[in-house]
Formats: structure tokens, sequence, C-alpha cells
């Protein structure tokens, strides 16, 4: 885990992967907190605490990671973070409006996965939203699911029952990344046939690097114009999946 926040802290300013994902996210955070004046956020696996600065820009935002290096980075950067973990959230029931996490579920073994979706339902306030972003598609499972602790890898159907028992009405799924998809499956396919890597390879590492100026700036453009598609449709297939559910209402907020 200290390797991949490093590896993380890195690359999460630059890379395309991350500019990415918070194009995707950013209209959900719209429809998410339009209806509060101030909104208190929790961020649930927030890691280094980058997405927090982005959950910034709609309310007030707190975070909590497992990790003390996690915790570490994220309170050096001015972030609202604690140590705790997403199967036993530290706070009252009903005390957010919006709880995201981001590439955190698909790490959790079965019964932690579930008791993590609960605890998230419960700290939302009746209204209230979640947002989670986690890996697709099972045969894009490759080195960088070693370095990234994957337990699994999400289909559409898959992660809306996950939601739908928790007691979540899911109100959007999509997959993002779909951009990708001819450079990473025949990639992760050549991996796994000649066998995946250990943590500590430098092939692993290297799932984590930033590409190269020119690269990097080419697959980032594309993701843009897959996240101005994304506003307006689902798309059916993509290395991400990125779902937007709420807690109903048994009242007035």
């Amino acid at each position: 885990m200290e390797r991949l926040l490093d590896a993380t802290v890195r690359a999460e300013q630059r890379h395309f992967w991350f500019r990415g994902l918070r194009r995707f996210v950013r209209p959900l955070l719209v429809r998410a907190t339009e209806d509060y004046p101030h909104p208190d956020i929790l961020d649930c696996g927030c890691g280094t605490g980058t997405n927090l600065g982005v959950l910034a820009d709609y309310g007030l935002s707190r975070g909590i990671d497992r990790t003390w290096a996690g915790v570490r980075r994220a309170r050096a950067a001015g972030r609202h973070v604690g140590q705790a973990t997403v199967t036993h959230l530290p706070f009252s029931d009903g005390r957010f409006h919006l709880v995201t996490s981001f590439d955190v579920l698909y790490c959790l073994e079965s019964g932690d996965e579930r008791a993590a979706v609960s605890e998230m339902f419960r700290v939302l306030r009746p209204g209230g939203r979640v947002i989670v972003n986690v890996a697709a598609m099972p045969i894009l499972t490759g080195n960088h699911s070693i370095l990234a602790h994957e337990v699994r890898r999400y289909t559409a159907p898959g992660l809306r029952v996950l939601l739908e028992r928790a007691g979540f009405a899911v109100e959007r799924i999509t997959y993002t990344n779909t951009a990708m998809l001819p450079i990473l499956v025949p990639l992760r396919l050549m991996q796994r046939a000649l066998g995946l890597v250990r943590e500590d390879d430098e092939d692993a590492q290297r799932e984590m690097q930033v590409p190269s100026r020119p690269v990097n700036a080419v697959l980032d453009r594309m993701l843009a114009v897959e996240a101005a598609l994304v506003r307006h449709v689902d798309l059916p297939c993509g290395s991400s999946l990125l779902a937007m559910a709420r807690k109903p209402a048994t009242g007035s907020d």
C-alpha cells in the first residue's frame, strides 16, 4: 500500500486517468449537491486526499483512510482527514449529504464490501447520495490489479445489485474510460498470458507512471471528449464504472 500511495502521489496531478476521473465525476457532484447550500461531504478511502480538493468545490469535504501513510500525506496537504475504515465509519447516522468512494470497493473482500456500502448508506441523510467509482470488466485484470490489490472487477449489473441491496436507489450508472479499451484489452490479455507480476516488480510499478508528455496529452484529450459524451449518455463498456445512487427520503431533510 505504501508503494501504491507513493506512485499515486506522483501520478494523480498529471496522469490522464486521474484527470479523466475528475472530469467524469464533476457533473455528478453538481447534481448531488445542488439542493443543499452547504453540503457535508465524506470521501471514504481518500488516500492522499487529492480528491478532497475537488470535493471542496461543492461543500465541506472531509475524508477517512485506513492507512496512516495516506492520512499523513492528506493532512500535510491541508485536508481534513481521519484514520478509519470504510467498514466502520466513525460518524453518526444521517450525518452527510454526499458520500463518495473512488476505487476502494474493489479492494475489499465480499463481506467487507457489503459492510462498506451499508456504512455509507447509514451515514447519509435521507435523500442524500453516494457516488462510487470502481474497476470494471473482469477481462481487464492485469498487472495493475496486483499493484491496486484488486479483489474483483465489476459489471454494471453487479454494481447495481450491490447498491440496491444496501437500500440505495440507483440514479446513474455508466462505464467510463471506454476510449482506452483498444489499448487495454490486448495489453491485459498479453499480461495474463505471460503471467502477472509481483507487487514489488518494476513492471507493476510502471502501471502508475505518467506516460510521456505527448502520449499523456493525447489520452487526456480522448478522455475529455468522452467525459463530454458521458454527460448525456451511459456507455456500455469501459475500464471503470461510475455510479450515483440515492438514499430514499423518509421526510424533510
